[in-house]
C-alpha cells in the first residue's frame, strides 16, 4: 500500500449540490506539500463543483496518474466544510477473492495513519482506476469493480468513516457509484476533460506543480532490461560473480573490493554529471545506459551486495552528487537481468533513499517497494519504506552520514600527519546529534534484534537462480576486525554504540543451484541481510 500523507489544508463541502472547496490547493494537489500563492502572495482557493472536477483532481492529489489502483482520500471536518487529509493507494488484486482483504487493508491503514498524525478522518472519497481488457468496455469495468467498491464502502463504514463519493475512472470516462441521477451521471459514463484544462490544473501550473506520468512509466525506469543487450550483461555478471565473490568472502580482500567498488562508482557519478543534458526520461535513461559499460555495471552490482559498501554509497545523497548518483542507481537496477533480479534490491534501495533525501517521495516509495519485491527480507529497504510512508524526516539519516563523513575526514587528516588513532581532536568517528549523543543508522537499530533471532536458509531452486552474498560469521562481533577507510569523501555507517559498523565477517555465497537442488557453494546465513 502506498500512503500519501501530509498536513493538507484543503476545504471540501459535501458532494451533490454543494461545492468542494480547497484552499492552499498545491498542498493537496501534490505530494511535496508546497503552498500555492497568488500574484500578491495570498493563498488561492480552488472550488471543485462536480464529480467531473473531482475525477480530474485525482492526479494532483497523488502527484501521478494511477493505473489499476484503488485510491482512498481522507476528508476532515473544518468549520462545517472539509479538508483533504492523507491519501492511500493499493493495486487492484487480480483475484476477486482478495478484494475484501484489500479493502480492509486500505481503509484501516489510512484511518490508522491519520490517527497517528493526530486527526481521524470524518469521511472518505474513493476511486477505482482500471483500463478495459480487450473486448471490454469502460462501463463493464465499472460494473465488474462494483463489488470491490461496495467492500470498500462497507469496511470504511465499519470504521465509522463513511464513503461519501466513489468514482470509477476507465477508458477516458468516469462513473459515480453514489449518484443515481442519470442527468448528472449517465449510465454510459461522463467523458473526462482534456488533461491540464481544469481550474485545478491551471492553479497547479501557476504554482509550478507538475503531475508525473503513470506509475507504470516510473517503474519502467527501474525494471531490468528486456533488450538484445541482456545476454551480454548477464555474461558480464557471471564473470564478475566468479571474480568478486571469493574476494568479498575473504577477510583479507573484502576491504579492497569495497575500495574498488566505491572508486568505480565515484568515477561513473562524475561521468554522468559531465554528460550533456537531454530532454525526456527515456532519452535520458538511454544516455546513461550508453555511459555505463557491462563490466562496470556488473562490478558495481556485485560490490554493492556487501552491506558496508552499500552504506558508504548511501552518502551520495545531496548537493551536486545526488542527481547523478540517483541516475547511476537507476541504471544499475536496469542491469540486474535474468537470474540476477534479486541483486536489484541494493541499487533500488539506494535509488529510493536518494529520491527520498532529495524530496521525491513518489519515486522513493516505488523504488523501495520494488526493492522489497526483489528481496522481501531486505531490511534497509523495509525500514526506509516504512519511514517514508509515515512521513518521517530523512534529515536524521543525512545528519548521521554527514557526521560520520566529517569524522572520517578528521581521522584521515590525523593519519596523514602521523598522529595515532584516537588521540586528541574534537571530532570523533562516531555519529551523533548536535548534543553529541550517538545516533545509530536506522538499519543498525534493528541489527541487535536480528542477531538474537538469526535466520537460516538453504540454497535450493532452479538451475538458473542466483543468490546474493549473505555474509555469516561464527566470530562474535567483538572479535571481528573493523573495516576502516581513509577516504574522507565517503562516510562509514556507525554501529549501535556509535563506533564504525563492522563487516559481517566470513560469509557464504549462494551461487548457482544445480538441477538436483544442491548448491555448488552453500550453507547457513548467520543473519538476514538488509
Amino acid at each position: 500500500m502506498t500512503n500519501h500523507s501530509g498536513d493538507h489544508r484543503d476545504t471540501t463541502g459535501s458532494f451533490g449540490n454543494d461545492d468542494l472547496h480547497r484552499s492552499d490547493a498545491a498542498r493537496a494537489a501534490s505530494a511535496d506539500d508546497r503552498v500555492m500563492h497568488g500574484a500578491h502572495g495570498t493563498e488561492q482557493q480552488v472550488t471543485l463543483r462536480t464529480p467531473a472536477e473531482l475525477a480530474d483532481a485525482l492526479p494532483y492529489l497523488l502527484g501521478y496518474r494511477p493505473e489499476d489502483s484503488i485510491v482512498l482520500v481522507a476528508l476532515h471536518d473544518q468549520d462545517g466544510r472539509g479538508r483533504f487529509g492523507g491519501r492511500a493507494r493499493l493495486g487492484i488484486p487480480a483475484d476477486e477473492a482478495d478484494w475484501r482483504c484489500a479493502a480492509e487493508q486500505l481503509a484501516r491503514g489510512l484511518v490508522t495513519g491519520s490517527e497517528r498524525r493526530g486527526a481521524r478522518p470524518g469521511q472518505m472519497v474513493a476511486f477505482v482506476c482500471q483500463e478495459p481488457a480487450p473486448g471490454e468496455t469502460g462501463r463493464q469495468v465499472k460494473e465488474r469493480l462494483h463489488p470491490l467498491v461496495q467492500a470498500l464502502r462497507e469496511e470504511c463504514g465499519r470504521l465509522d468513516v463513511p464513503v461519501i463519493e466513489a468514482l470509477c475512472i476507465s477508458d477516458g470516462r468516469f462513473w459515480s457509484y453514489c449518484c443515481p441521477i442519470e442527468s448528472c451521471c449517465p449510465p454510459e459514463g461522463t467523458p473526462m476533460g482534456l488533461p491540464g484544462t481544469s481550474v485545478l490544473a491551471a492553479a497547479a501550473t501557476y504554482a509550478g506543480i507538475q503531475v508525473r506520468g503513470s506509475l507504470r512509466e516510473l517503474r519502467a525506469r527501474l525494471l531490468p532490461w528486456e533488450t538484445s543487450a541482456t545476454r551480454e550483461q548477464e555474461a558480464a555478471l557471471d564473470a564478475a560473480e566468479r571474480q568478486l565473490v571469493p574476494r568479498i568472502l575473504h577477510d583479507a580482500t573484502r576491504e579492497a573490493v569495497a575500495e574498488e567498488t566505491l572508486d568505480l562508482a565515484e568515477r561513473i557519478i562524475k561521468r554522468f554529471a559531465e554528460a550533456p543534458p537531454v530532454s525526456g526520461t527515456a532519452p535520458a535513461d538511454l544516455r546513461d545506459d550508453q555511459l555505463l559499460g557491462h563490466e562496470e555495471a556488473a562490478a558495481l552490482i556485485l560490490g554493492l551486495q556487501d552491506r558496508t559498501t552499500r552504506d558508504h554509497a548511501a552518502a551520495w545523497m545531496e548537493g551536486d552528487e545526488a542527481v547523478p548518483a540517483l541516475r547511476l542507481w537507476r541504471a544499475l537496477a536496469r542491469r540486474c537481468v535474468g537470474p540476477y533480479g534479486e541483486h536489484a534490491a541494493a541499487p533500488l534501495t539506494l535509488a529510493g533513499w536518494v529520491a527520498w533525501s532529495t524530496g521525491d517521495e513518489l519515486e522513493a516509495r516505488e523504488a523501495l517497494a520494488m526493492a522489497l519485491g526483489a528481496d522481501p527480507d531486505y531490511l534497509f529497504a523495509r525500514l526506509l519504506h516504512q519511514a517514508c510512508n509515515e512521513g518521517l524526516d530523512p534529515e536524521s539519516i543525512r545528519r548521521c552520514l554527514r557526521a560520520e563523513r566529517a569524522g572520517r575526514a578528521h581521522r584521515a587528516q590525523r593519519a596523514r600527519q602521523g598522529e595515532p588513532e584516537g588521540s586528541g581532536g574534537a571530532v570523533s568517528g562516531t555519529t551523533g546529534d548536535p548534543q553529541g549523543l550517538p545516533t545509530p543508522f536506522p538499519e543498525d537499530v534493528a541489527e541487535g534484534s536480528r542477531r538474537k533471532s538469526p535466520s537460516h536458509s538453504t540454497a535450493t531452486g532452479p538451475a538458473s537462480s542466483r543468490r546474493r552474498i549473505r555474509p555469516a560469521s561464527a566470530v562474535p562481533d567483538s572479535d571481528r576486525p573493523a573495516v576502516t577507510r581513509t577516504d574522507p569523501a565517503r562516510p562509514h555507517t556507525p554501529g549501535p554504540t556509535g563506533r564504525p559498523a563492522r563487516t559481517t565477517g566470513k560469509g557464504v555465497a549462494r551461487r548457482r543451484v544445480t538441477g538436483s537442488g544442491k548448491a555448488r557453494q552453500g550453507g547457513e546465513a548467520g543473519e538476514t541481510e538488509a
